[in-house]
């Protein structure tokens, strides 16, 4: 009985709005890792080029430039690890401070709802964020995994096995990347989701521009037209 007390505090349109943010949130995820064959994503496309780089990787004596790379990736999940952890560290400092959330309500808005309200769409927003913490510490352990598959592929490129391992640590490497991309999305909608503080109507619009955001960087930027080399001014 309580649970439906909780709910009936929001509005029908606080439904739809939520249901539009988590919908969206799905469907672009979807959409970028399995979009049409004519019209590939950024994500898609630099999975194409990881795996070339796995087999570039056998040609070469020294892999200290391959090493670098892989570093550099493990550093981008550490930090957005940290930062997630942060966020979440603070939203819940925040959820305890019913005062302090109160008088935030106050400063965003005229509405006097209850502090459960409040609490309740933070905790919304940090689901996204614990999600997107999950995924980049998978993420950073995949590319762990990838570095020791890179170790074990012979410096012989004729040798028979150079390939197979090379594909192996390929796939480690795209499957980090994706949940690494996953963990992102899911900070983008977080930030979008902010905008329910102000109410469903923001929210709605929020949603929208971030789904605008997304798919232009996937499907209609200019890094991916220097992907597919359409690199014209």
């Amino acid at each position: 009985m309580e649970l439906i007390d909780r709910i009936a505090l929001f509005t029908p349109l606080d439904a739809v709005a939520l249901g539009l943010w988590v919908g969206a949130w799905v469907g672009i995820g979807w959409l970028i890792e399995s979009p049409p064959a004519r019209h590939p994503s950024v994500s898609v496309l630099m999975t194409r080029f990881r795996r070339e780089w796995m087999r570039q990787m056998c040609a070469r004596q020294s892999r200290i430039f391959d090493s670098n790379i892989l570093s550099t990736l493990r550093q981008g999940t550490t930090f957005f690890a940290s930062a997630s952890m942060i966020i979440i560290g603070g939203g819940l400092a925040l959820i305890g401070n019913t005062e302090r959330l109160l008088g935030l309500a106050e400063d965003l808005t005229l509405s006097a709802a209850p502090a459960v309200v409040w609490e309740l769409k933070i905790m919304a927003l940090l689901l996204f964020v614990a999600n997107a913490f999950l995924k980049f510490v998978w993420s950073h352990r995949l590319f762990g995994y990838c570095a020791v598959i890179m170790a074990a592929v012979p410096n012989d490129a004729a040798d028979p096995q150079a390939d197979r391992r090379a594909a192996q640590a390929a796939e480690l490497n795209s499957t980090a990347a994706r949940s690494f991309n996953r963990g992102m999305r899911s900070l983008y909608f977080a930030l979008g989701g902010l905008a329910w503080l102000l109410g469903a109507v923001p929210l709605i619009l929020a949603t929208g521009i971030t789904l605008f955001v997304l798919l232009r960087r996937e499907f209609a930027s200019r890094s991916r037209r220097a992907l597919i080399g359409e690199t014209g001014v």
